[in-house]
């Protein structure tokens, strides 16, 4: 009997399709640069370089001390690192936590290597709030405009978000008595940045030490993301940890310090009891930051005279555009720290303006991309070099653009 023929593959009946997929990530809200790369790729003109202004991203060179200790320490044999990092690595952390601020932190208890703060940014959120029904301690408040991974790592979370949006009159300073006293007592995490991305304003001591009471009175927790907090051009900007750790958890990285943001090297301090449980939780979302790295950031974190030369190469290229803004009367505000300028839009349009600064092969951040309280101001990031920025003003001055338009 002859075998029946073969007409290809079989039709298979329509099973079940597999779960949903967690609608945070398939919801409306994209990530800002996302939707600035469509923007670029429809206006920027072909052919003229573009010079990129949009994004923190130093484009200095990593130190060469840094790069040879790197070389050096690679291995024949690759190993797992430790979740906890090197003792030595949270030793050099906590060296330059007192050099900086005067805070004594124990290098075993009280601080934490990360892959990056983005990383530990996200999952905070998940490690402070439960997910029990009933859950009192369900919120997290986030000043807006804020660096939008802060409400990422709440949504994962399931958390309830409240956002303070920041005011030109409060010189984009985070005020808590504008939070209502519901929304403290069912907080959980209360996110504060400063140096603040992407204001440039800074907190002082006394307002920090407000905040910190505040947090110990309400028992909910402080994420102090300092990322900035080496980019200042006048007085240095104080940290959370100097009002205590009790109640916070500081955030410091190399990727602004030391152009490395590559090299995805930072570090979590404070309270001892959330370090701790940060340090539970490690070993379940990956391992630390490969061991060769780790000993080009003790180089980095040991050493303080590379900083000085990275806000000297940033504070020449601040001068040369303060310079150029003041020429054509545009406002800025705040800008005290970062390597950001914070730019009333001209019409007070803040995407019109970046649309059409686009057309010049010029990328910029609309303010409003970052959140409520952003509109009608755009961020610039000086990260290109300092002949890059030349260029951006030759484009700028032959294309007539004034900032009272």
């Amino acid at each position: 009997m002859s075998p029946a023929p073969d007409h290809g593959p079989r039709a298979v009946a329509a099973g079940p399709r597999p779960g949903p997929i967690n609608p945070v990530i398939t919801g409306p809200v994209e990530y800002p640069f996302v939707r600035l790369d469509r923007k670029r790729e429809a206006l920027a003109p072909p052919g003229l370089p573009l010079i990129n202004f949009s994004i923190g991203d130093p484009r200095e060179e990593t130190p060469a001390f840094i790069r040879e200790t790197l070389a050096k320490a690679i291995p024949a044999v690759s190993s797992y690192p430790a979740s906890a990092g090197q003792p030595a690595l949270r030793a050099a952390c906590a060296g330059w936590a007192r050099r900086r601020f005067g805070v004594t932190l124990d290098p075993d208890h009280e601080v934490l290597p990360v892959n990056g703060t983005k990383e530990a940014v996200f999952l905070l959120a998940l490690a402070v709030v439960g997910r029990d029904a009933g859950e009192a301690r369900d919120t997290i408040v986030i000043p807006s405009p804020a660096y939008p991974v802060y409400e990422a790592g709440a949504k994962f979370a399931g958390a309830r978000v409240h956002f303070v949006p920041l005011r030109s009159q409060d010189g984009w300073r985070f005020d808590p008595d504008r939070v209502p006293g519901e929304v403290w007592a069912r907080t959980a995490l209360l996110w504060l940045n400063s140096p603040h991305n992407p204001t440039g304003a800074v907190l002082d001591r006394v307002s920090l030490a407000t905040i910190a009471a505040r947090a110990r009175q309400g028992g909910f927790w402080v994420g102090a993301d300092e990322a900035y907090a080496e980019l200042y051009f006048e007085a240095p900007p104080p940290s959370m940890l100097e009002c205590g750790s009790e109640n916070v958890i500081a955030f410091h990285t190399l990727s602004k310090r030391s152009a490395m943001t590559g090299y995805r090297s930072g570090f979590m301090a404070g309270d001892a009891g959330l370090i701790d449980a940060l340090r539970r939780m490690r070993p379940n979302v990956g391992v630390a930051t490969p061991d060769f790295i780790q000993t080009a950031a003790i180089a980095a974190w040991n050493d303080d005279a590379h900083t000085a030369d990275q806000r000297s190469r940033y504070a020449a290229k601040r001068a040369v555009f303060l310079d150029y803004f003041a020429r054509h009367g545009f406002h800025i505000e705040a800008s005290e720290a970062t390597f950001y300028l914070w730019v009333r839009a001209p019409g007070g349009n803040d995407v019109a303006f970046v649309e059409r600064l686009l057309r010049l092969g010029l990328v910029s951040l609309p303010g409003s991309y970052l959140g409520a309280g952003g509109e009608g101001f755009v961020r610039w990031a000086l990260v290109p070099t300092l002949a890059q920025c030349r260029e951006a003003i030759a484009r700028l001055e032959a294309a007539g653009v004034e900032g009272g338009a």
